[in-house]
């Protein structure tokens, strides 16, 4: 493990979990990484206050909410009032300091404070003229997210700061933009901003939001009631403010015929990373963590070496944290870590799995089985989703994912967790089914 140290940013560290054994002629690795940053912006588990921060203090930050003012907000109208106190709170939350812009979303992105394409900074005046332009906050229109982003995007982009962020909530479908349009937005702006989305009601896309989410390295989750708002937008703003370090990338060399097969990240959630690769050298890629405040995040790295004989020893694949720089240089954040193979005729070492990896190899095929089941739902195909959310209980009992068993539970009734024998619920709530499906990416750690 190697610790990463210097003033005012959290200290890196990463630590290889991996059962470097293979037998003869064996190609495939497979570990867990454990990157931690610890003495950042958030305290154990739980943010830091912004008051805890004197004025000028902690890292340059910009924010744009983005709120969802299209007409289907009206209905009922507590939703758009939910909308307005929600924003207000996390710009109450803001730290002061921050610079921060509030848009309200439609078929077009209007600028709602500070307007002509400026950012605030974050004070006790501004806040409170931010909060008096939300009260003219009016619901009419259609839903277009890609242009919401893009404006949010130009905001961010003027101003100098460490970390972009945006906050995003909608109620509907992108009805008034092609799937194009919003792909060409998110390739437009993944890696200039991260962006947290959430989906208030029952109306709206889950795969758009998530998918919103995952682009730019955000989170994503539904509020079922749209008074709960306030309290998740406050805990999403909070986060942002303990953000310490932005663009982390996971650094990749591997020797010479050796091959990346994939890297995702499988805690705190299952997001793929193995296509967001940028080249970064001879045998080495980037791949990109988003921003870092005080938190443990953990990848699974599976790399084809060329077999070799028994006795034979290799370094498979080396492991560092870097933050790309303009001009094609980069800031090293000084951990690193090996994983290695080496090949024995000692059966019972080589085909012992090492428990992290068995645990987040099941907790991927997790996420990916509750997907395949409520897709097969939907079209009608009642065994084969049976089949598959039956294979989820089984992996979510023997993991101990309560969160997602009792999710589980609200969609299937369950006769055997052991075996995964359930049988389908004849009616599920709409929004049951569609936590289950935004957040069927969770994870729990294994204990270590």
């Amino acid at each position: 493990m190697a610790i990463f140290s210097k003033s005012n940013v959290p200290q890196f560290s990463v630590d290889v979990y991996q059962n470097e054994y293979l037998p003869e002629g064996g190609r495939e690795v497979n570990a867990v990484v454990t990157v931690t940053a610890t003495g950042g912006g958030t305290i154990g588990s739980a943010v830091a206050a912004p008051h805890l921060y004197a004025p000028g203090e902690g890292p340059s930050a910009a924010v744009v909410l983005m709120v969802d003012c299209s007409g289907s907000m009206d209905h009922p109208p507590t939703k758009m009032r939910n909308a307005r106190d929600a924003t207000a709170a996390a710009i109450d939350t803001l730290r002061d300091g921050v610079h921060f812009a509030v848009v309200a979303g439609t078929h077009l992105a209007r600028e709602v404070y500070p307007g002509d394409g400026r950012l605030a900074v974050a004070g006790p005046d501004t806040r409170e003229q931010a909060k008096q332009a939300l009260r003219k906050l009016s619901a009419g229109g259609g839903t277009a997210i890609g242009t919401w982003l893009r404006r949010a995007d130009r905001l961010l982009a003027s101003a100098d700061v460490a970390i972009r962020h945006g906050i995003l909530l909608t109620d509907g479908r992108n009805e008034h933009e092609s799937p194009e349009d919003l792909r060409a937005a998110l390739d437009a702006c993944a890696g200039r901003f991260t962006c947290d989305a959430r989906g208030v009601g029952t109306d709206w896309e889950v795969k758009e939001v998530t998918g919103i989410a995952s682009a730019l390295l955000g989170t994503a989750d539904i509020v079922a009631d749209p008074a709960g708002l306030a309290a998740d937008f406050t805990r999403m703003m909070e986060t942002a403010m303990g953000k310490e370090v932005a663009d982390v990338s996971l650094r990749l060399w591997t020797p010479a015929g050796a091959t990346v097969t994939f890297v995702k990240q499988v805690a705190p959630t299952v997001e793929e990373l193995t296509g967001r690769r940028t080249e970064a050298g001879p045998r080495t890629g980037d791949y990109p963590l988003g921003s870092w405040g005080d938190e443990s995040r953990d990848y699974h790295l599976c790399v084809a070496v060329p077999p070799a004989a028994v006795g034979r020893e290799m370094l498979a694949a080396r492991v560092s944290l870097v933050i790309p720089q303009p001009g094609g240089s980069v800031q090293s954040l000084g951990a690193q870590g090996l994983v290695r193979a080496v090949w024995t005729d000692d059966l019972a070492a080589s085909t012992s799995i090492n428990p992290q990896v068995a645990h987040y190899t099941g907790q991927a095929e997790l996420a990916e089985v509750i997907q395949e089941g409520l897709d097969l739902r939907k079209v009608g195909d009642m065994d084969g989703a049976t089949a598959k959310l039956g294979r989820a209980v089984q992996l979510a009992s023997a993991s101990g994912n309560a969160d997602t068993a009792k999710l589980l539970a609200k969609v299937v009734d369950v006769v055997d967790a052991a075996t995964g024998t359930v049988r389908l619920k004849t009616k599920v709530e709409e929004a049951d089914e569609m936590t289950l499906e935004t957040r069927s990416t969770k994870t729990v750690r294994v204990k270590k």
